[in-house]
């Protein structure tokens, strides 16, 4: 079982190296500053998501420690 997952790992990022390689020369082709983002309107976009992902991994923590305290609770 081991081995099996191991040989699927290897052979995964085997696989996947020349993608990632390939993506990175292209990205350093053109590298987009936040200039550029903002001339073409996607600096927002990436401000929205930065912020919902923000915004969820609060309200996770918050609910996560509401639930340990209650648990702590129950158990004193």
């Amino acid at each position: 079982m081991i081995k099996k997952t191991l040989s699927l790992v290897a052979f995964l990022s085997l696989y996947l190296l020349p993608l990632f390689t390939m993506a990175q020369s292209a990205e350093a082709e053109r590298k987009y500053t936040a200039f550029d983002m903002r001339s073409n309107g996607k600096i927002y976009v990436l401000t929205a998501c930065i912020l919902v992902i923000m915004i969820g991994l609060i309200l996770y923590m918050v609910r996560l420690d509401r639930k340990i305290s209650q648990l702590e609770k129950e158990t004193k």
